[in-house]
């Protein structure tokens, strides 16, 4: 039996024990963890439900004996250095305004990567719980941006911005790369699992890339272009059966025909084909110009060189009319040189401490592989966009950060699998 098998059948990683009954601690853990990330699908405003019941989760957990590695610990420098220097930033301002609500939503979605990274090391079988909830959480988020845009039912406009598919976010450029980590696992899943629930994930997948195309958003177009490829050439390579390699090509093609059928279908109405087309261009008229958006990374950079401490954070936006929609010029700006080192350490450790893991047969390695191709391909296109209170993107750091913990603990021999 295959370790991915063995995974489906004992997802704890554990030899076979004697029944547990129906309701305990574990099953509480699994649904008090399922319906946190499920809540990360409604972010309207800040704190959102999602915070409230991820620190519920987070006591109830530390409550019950939950452990940081040495791994956990360090991603908790990390992020702690990161906030600090949010907060000498925020000492070079006269009026703090709402700069301590931000910071302290900034530190809290920091130690949420920590929170994921320590509750999958200790249960493996938790990422399937996680990938699961994301999915019907970005599903449901995914048909109210879809009933808002066609505009369904009274009220249904709250869930639209600009005339863009928004779900329940604050900002379709928020909503649209939320959609793409589910969209990579279904996508997965129609590679590699078995065909009997394809019809399900194929018809949940139309819906979530039909909720990313009315986002109109280039990041998540973007994303889902880069993240997608990312996922399908480590499934390519870690596949070494040839007639299962062509099974993929053959699902690729098909699935790029019909997509294109889908969208070709979809700017026949009017204001979709309308929108596309304006959204579609590589660069729009706030991208360029005497203050456009990469003039003012360039204002960013070299005002970093002349402000080691940061401006202070939101002061960027303030002072030149738009925020620095790049999230290293944002480092700098708000958390300072400090902030800024730690960033970019936690950044590097993310894509390359799993390099050496990413093919190897392991229990977690599809789970592992999704939230890599995805980060990945956020990290990119945070060169034009501000990802640091995006809360996904803290739950694929976790993620990934859970793997690494998981396969330490197997090469040092603590993980048994049956």
């Amino acid at each position: 039996m295959s370790v991915q098998a063995t995974f489906e059948n004992n997802p704890n990683g554990q030899a076979n024990s004697p029944a547990r009954p129906a309701f305990s601690s574990r099953t509480l853990s699994r649904a008090m963890l399922a319906f946190t990330v499920f809540l990360g699908a409604f972010v309207i405003n800040e704190p959102a439900p999602y915070e409230l019941m991820l620190a519920a989760s987070i006591g109830g957990f530390l409550i019950f004996g939950l452990r940081l590695s040495a791994l956990a610990i360090s991603l908790t420098t990390l992020f702690l250095l990161f906030n600090i220097g949010g907060l000498l930033s925020m000492f070079q301002m006269s009026d703090y305004k709402e700069i301590p609500l931000y910071l302290t939503v900034s530190l809290f979605l920091g130690l949420s990567s920590v929170f994921f990274c320590a509750v999958i090391e200790a249960d493996m079988g938790r990422l399937r719980t996680i990938y699961r909830a994301y999915v019907v959480g970005a599903l449901i988020t995914a048909i109210l941006g879809i009933l808002g845009y066609f505009n369904a039912f009274p009220g249904a406009e709250i869930f639209t911005l600009y005339d863009r598919a928004k779900g329940a976010f604050q900002d379709p450029n928020v909503f649209g790369p939320f959609l793409v980590p589910p969209i990579l696992y279904l996508s997965y899943g129609l590679l590699q699992r078995k065909l009997t629930f394809a019809p399900v994930r194929a018809g949940i997948l139309l819906v979530l890339m039909m909720a990313l195309l009315l986002s109109y958003s280039r990041a998540a177009w973007g994303l889902v272009i880069i993240s997608g490829g990312i996922l399908y050439v480590l499934q390519f390579a870690g596949e070494q059966r040839a007639e299962k390699r062509m099974q993929m090509i053959i699902i690729l093609v098909s699935g790029i025909v019909l997509l294109s059928i889908t969208l070709l279908i979809a700017i026949q109405f009017e204001a979709v084909g309308a929108m596309f087309s304006e959204r579609a261009k590589a660069v729009q008229e706030y991208d360029g110009g005497n203050l456009g958006r990469f003039a003012r990374h360039a204002i960013g950079f070299r005002w970093a060189l002349e402000n080691p401490l940061g401006i202070g954070p939101l002061e960027f936006g303030l002072t030149l009319g738009e925020d620095t929609h790049n999230i290293w010029v944002k480092s700098l700006m708000a958390y300072g040189w400090l902030g800024f080192a730690s960033y970019l350490t936690m950044t590097i450790w993310t894509i390359f401490g799993p390099l050496n893991m990413l093919l190897l047969q392991r229990p977690w390695t599809p789970y592992l592989q999704v939230a890599w191709a995805a980060f990945v391909g956020h990290i990119i296109i945070a060169w034009v966009i501000d990802i640091d209170h995006w809360r996904h993107v803290y739950l694929l750091i976790g993620i990934i950060w859970g793997c690494m913990a998981l396969e330490k603990r197997w090469r040092i021999g603590q993980m048994p699998i049956a």
